[in-house]
């Protein structure tokens, strides 16, 4: 079996999909593992790294991807790259299948194989090889440091010869595994911080971290999934919700924001008036700009200024610290994989508790009811 590493063709994007570590431990499964050279030198690996390890390097791109088997990639892999794949072969890589459904038809008019990381179950077997959490847990960090950065403030409290410097007061939103880090990160940082989640069972991890937990009567509804993800709620509870989060936020100087839905525009819980009502200089960080974004004056990608309050919505987070995103994401994928290796082949037992529900095209079809109900509709 021979697994292909390429290079990311999006040229923002600076993680790899298999560090050297990786390479050595699927190998030592009897696998042929084939890397793109320079595939890792934005990671800061070096080609030689991948070659002591027992990789075989080339640079003819369209070879690799003719001869692979399987193909890991951190992103959805090109349609040029796509069709140079043989019928049949394996594609695993962070797909987009429930946010962008139409972009997943070459793969099943070329028949692929594909896996998506989104759709690997969050259960207690699956947990290590869940790279959502693993990215989730960088962005959740770099976002405090994006923020502290553009602060006219600092976040802890120190008492100086000049007098005391009271803490920075940050709100976080969303208390998933992004949210849960950003507050770990600005309490080390030394700020004030609170938490906000409409799932009341959050409230748990967030106190456990030293935060304030902000809660709403959800009466009895339940906001958290089979698989642990928040699920949509209703619109009386959203606007109870962004009516708590106003409030807040006129005493806040940073917010940031986390909450998604799978397959669903972000929830807005932030909105123009609560951004008027901000003091000037606060800055809120918006991680879900790239599904709709959480603060309605967002703009994916960009930063823009509003009454002097920044709002930055950043897409890819986790590619700016790429040595230890490969890290994690890498070990996610080994993970992965070794569930379906056997003597050196890969055996897809589309029973398995995570091999089946992580799949979502096959042999033509889609495999996902959700990817199959939403390609219905276009």
């Amino acid at each position: 079996m021979r697994i292909t590493v390429l290079k990311e063709t999006d040229p923002f994007e600076s993680r790899v999909a298999l560090v050297p570590e990786s390479v050595r431990k699927l190998v030592s499964m009897q696998a042929e593992v084939c890397v793109e050279q320079g595939a890792g030198l934005a990671a800061s690996i070096e080609d030689a790294e991948y070659a002591s390890a027992g990789a075989t390097l080339s640079n003819d791109r369209a070879a690799l991807l003719g001869t692979a088997d399987v193909l890991l990639a951190v992103n959805r892999p090109a349609d040029d790259d796509l069709s140079r794949l043989r019928s049949g072969a394996v594609v695993i890589a962070f797909l987009r299948p429930l946010d962008e459904p139409e972009k997943m038809r070459q793969m099943l008019e070329k028949e692929l194989t594909a896996f998506a990381i989104e759709l690997i179950p969050r259960t207690t077997r699956a947990q290590s090889m869940d790279g959502l959490s693993s990215m989730a847990t960088i962005v959740g960090y770099k976002a405090v440091l994006m923020a502290a950065e553009r602060m006219p403030r600092l976040f802890p409290m120190l008492t100086t010869a000049a007098g005391t410097i009271p803490p920075a007061k940050v709100l976080i939103l969303g208390a998933g595994v992004a949210g849960l880090q950003a507050i770990a990160t600005a309490r080390r940082l030394g700020a004030i911080v609170e938490g906000f989640d409409v799932r009341a069972a959050a409230g748990e991890a967030v106190r456990s971290l030293g935060a304030k937990f902000l809660a709403i009567d959800l009466g009895g509804l339940q906001a958290e999934d089979a698989g642990g993800y928040a699920r949509e709620v209703t619109e009386e509870v959203m606007d109870c919700s962004r009516e708590l989060i106003a409030r807040q936020a006129k005493a806040s100087d940073c917010i940031i924001t986390s909450a998604q839905v799978p397959g669903k525009r972000a929830p807005l819980l932030v909105t123009a008036e609560a951004v008027a009502a901000m003091k000037r200089g606060s800055i809120v960080v918006d991680l879900a700009g790239s599904t709709g974004g959480n603060c309605a004056l967002s703009k994916p990608g960009e930063e823009v200024v509003v009454n002097g309050v920044t709002i930055i919505a950043p897409l890819n987070i986790a590619a700016t610290v790429p040595l230890h995103a490969s890290q994690l994401y890498s070990r996610n994928l080994t993970t992965f994989l070794s569930i379906m290796i056997k003597e050196g082949q890969l055996n897809l037992d589309f029973n398995d508790d995570i091999i089946g529900p992580s799949c979502a095209v096959h042999q033509g079809r889609a495999a996902d009811s959700r990817l199959q109900a939403a390609l219905a509709t276009k």
